[in-house]
Formats: C-alpha cells, structure tokens, sequence
C-alpha cells in the first residue's frame, strides 16, 4: 500500500509540469472617450517578448517603438458609426513583461456603434486572444478577438 502513495503526487506535478510548459498570449486594450476634447483614447499593453518575436526588434534598440507604432498601425482599425477614423500614436512604454502602447482618435461627437479590426499577434501566435473593454458615457462594454473573429463591433 505504501508504494501506491506516491502515485497521487506524481500525476499532480505532471498537471502542474504541464501547465507551466504552455505559453498564454494575450493583449488588453483599454478605451475611454473623453467627452471634453471629443476623442476615443486607447491604451494596449502587450507582452515584451511576444510583440518583439512579432516585429523582429529587440525592445531596447532605438528603432522599437517606430516599429511597434507600424505594427499597431497595420493590425488595429476603428470604425465609428460605420466611418472609418484615423488613429494616432502617442506613445509606447517598455515596462519589464509588458509594453505599454498609447493612441487616439479625435473629432468623435457621438456614437452609436463601434467597430474594431484588431489583428495583433493573431499572426505570430495562433492562440492569441485581445481583450478590448470600451467605456462611453457610463457605459462598459467588452470586445474578444481571435482568429477566425478579428472584427468585432458594439452599440451604445
């Protein structure tokens, strides 16, 4: 009986071995229309490594956040009340794990619905997930994007 004890806490470092071996790739995006100036602010974090793999960089070279704005320029689109708006980079932070990428898109007077493409990292990492929550005159609401579903839009 005493050598069946054992077993147990081998299956459990097993499950606990094979959970450390999996890699989770996700973004957040975080919106907040600011009602003052008229503008839709968005607020991304990545992971360090997983959008240096992506871009070919090393996030402490010069050139990093040239390439991480033309990145998030070439994989992210907003739509509002079904017109397309221009967004602009203001900026990009290396935080240890996580890249802190900041944009906007102005002269946006009222919404109705909201449409995003956001294909970042869907190339590099088939499991990718990007979370974008959007807050609008108190009002939440939360978009998931994947691939086979890249484009997502919400009401308000």
């Amino acid at each position: 009986m005493k050598k069946y004890l054992h077993i147990p806490w081998i299956f459990a470092l097993m499950l606990l071995l094979s959970f450390a071996a999996a890699d989770f790739y996700s973004s957040m995006t975080k919106v907040d229309y600011l009602e003052a100036s008229k503008t839709l602010k968005f607020t991304t974090k990545l992971n360090t490594a997983h959008i240096s793999d992506a871009i070919k960089i090393n996030p402490n070279t010069a050139g990093f956040e040239a390439e991480v704005k033309k990145y998030v320029n070439n994989n992210f689109d907003l739509y509002v009340n079904g017109g397309a708006k221009k967004l602009t980079f203001t900026g990009s932070q290396v935080n240890g794990e996580s890249v802190w990428v900041y944009f906007e898109a102005s002269g946006i007077t009222d919404i109705s619905t909201i449409r995003i493409k956001n294909t970042i990292l869907l190339s590099a990492f088939p499991k990718q997930f990007n979370l974008v929550n959007i807050a609008y005159k108190g009002n939440q609401k939360t978009m998931n994007f994947q691939r086979g579903k890249e484009v997502n839009e919400v009401s308000f």
